[in-house]
C-alpha cells in the first residue's frame, strides 16, 4: 500500500530554463486542487539541506508563469552528493512533515533524487528542465522551445550584419553533449552548415562546403556550432582555420552564450510545464515514485529516473538531411 501523501515539496535545481515557474506554479496549484499542503525549497538541493522551505499556496504563484528562470533559485551542490548531505536534508524534511518531492531539472538533478529514493525510500518525481534537451524519455524538455526561438531570434539579426558586409559568421549555441539546438536553429534560420557533437564534418569538409557554398553564389555564410562539437577545440579555432585555408571572407564569431538561457516561456513550454505538473502530483498521489514525466508521442508519460539519467536522447537524423538539401 503506497504511504499517504498530505504534503509535497518541490525544488529547482541545476542550469535554470524557461517554463521552470510554469512548473511551479503547476505543482502548486495541483496540490491546492487535491487539497494537500505544498511546500517550496530553496536553492534545490542546498536548501534542502538547510531546511530553507517556504509554504505555498495558489495565489504565491500568481503571475508567475510568463517568467523566465525560476523564483525557487536554483543551485549545484557538492554536499548533496555526500551521504551525510544527504541526511542532513532528509531529516529536515521529516521534521517540515514533506511526504515526497518534485524535481526540476536535468540528469544532475535526477540522479540526487534518484540515490536519495534509494537510501530513505522517500517518494520523488521528475520534471525534465533544461534547454539543452538532452534527457531520455521525453521528446521536449521544459525550456527547449524557448530557446529556440530566442537563438533563431539572434541569428536572424546577426544575418543582416553578415549580409551587409559578406562575412561568414560561425554562431556558438549551448549544447555541451547533444545537437538538438544547434540543429534545430540552423535547419530554422538557414545556416550553411551545422556542426554538433553527434556528427564529426572534419574541418577539411568544412571548407570545401564553405568553398561550394561561394561558388553557388553565396556572398555570406551562416555556421552554427554547438558547444560540444569536436571538429575544433574551440570556435575561434575553427574561425582561425578557415581564415587560414580560404581567401575572400571576412570570418567572425559571436557566442550567444546565457542569454539562450533566459526569457518568458514560449506559449508549448507554458502548456508543457502545466501538464507535467500536474502528472507529477498525480502519480505522486498514486503512489508512482523514482519516475520522470515526459512528452512522448504528445502524451505525458512516465520514465523509470534510471532509464532517464542512462539513456541517450537521439538527435532527428532527418533534419541533417533536410539541413543539406537547405544549404545548397
Amino acid at each position: 500500500m503506497p504511504k499517504t501523501i498530505k504534503k509535497i515539496g518541490v525544488l529547482t535545481s541545476g542550469g535554470d530554463a524557461p517554463g521552470m515557474n510554469a512548473a511551479i506554479r503547476s505543482v502548486v496549484r495541483t496540490c491546492a486542487y487535491h487539497k494537500i499542503e505544498c511546500v517550496g525549497v530553496y536553492r534545490g538541493y542546498e536548501g534542502l539541506m538547510e531546511g530553507d522551505f517556504k509554504s505555498m499556496n495558489a495565489r504565491s504563484v500568481k503571475d508567475i508563469i510568463n517568467k523566465g528562470g525560476t523564483i525557487l533559485k536554483s543551485a549545484r551542490s557538492k554536499e548533496f552528493r555526500t551521504v551525510e548531505g544527504r541526511k542532513q536534508a532528509y531529516n529536515h524534511i521529516k521534521n517540515a512533515n514533506i511526504d515526497a518531492l518534485v524535481l526540476i531539472g536535468g540528469d544532475g538533478t535526477f540522479t540526487g533524487g534518484m540515490i536519495f529514493n534509494q537510501e530513505f525510500d522517500f517518494p520523488v518525481i521528475g520534471i525534465p528542465g533544461t534547454i539543452d534537451n538532452d534527457i531520455y524519455g521525453t521528446s521536449h524538455t521544459l525550456g527547449f522551445d524557448t530557446a529556440l526561438n530566442t537563438v533563431v531570434e539572434a541569428i536572424d539579426k546577426i544575418r543582416d550584419t553578415a549580409s551587409s558586409h559578406n562575412r561568414l559568421f560561425f554562431i556558438e549555441v549551448m549544447g555541451r553533449d547533444a545537437g538538438h539546438i544547434a540543429l534545430n536553429v540552423g535547419v530554422g534560420a538557414g545556416a550553411e552548415e551545422i556542426l554538433i557533437p553527434e556528427e564529426d564534418m572534419g574541418l577539411d569538409r568544412l571548407v570545401e562546403s564553405l568553398r561550394r557554398s561561394r561558388e553557388s553564389g553565396k556572398t555570406s555564410s551562416i555556421v552554427i556550432v554547438a558547444e560540444g562539437d569536436k571538429i575544433g577545440k574551440s570556435v575561434f579555432e575553427l574561425k582561425d582555420y578557415v581564415d587560414e585555408n580560404m581567401e575572400g571572407y571576412d570570418v567572425r564569431v559571436s557566442v550567444l552564450g546565457h542569454m539562450q538561457r533566459g526569457g518568458a516561456p514560449s506559449c508549448f513550454d507554458r502548456v508543457l510545464a502545466s501538464r507535467m505538473g500536474v502528472k507529477a502530483v498525480e502519480s505522486l498521489l498514486a503512489g508512482k515514485t523514482n519516475y520522470m514525466v515526459g512528452l512522448i508521442n504528445g502524451e505525458i508519460e512516465l520514465t523509470p529516473l534510471d532509464s532517464a539519467i542512462k539513456g541517450k536522447s537521439k538527435i532527428n537524423l532527418e533534419l541533417l538531411r533536410v539541413s543539406e538539401i537547405m544549404s545548397t
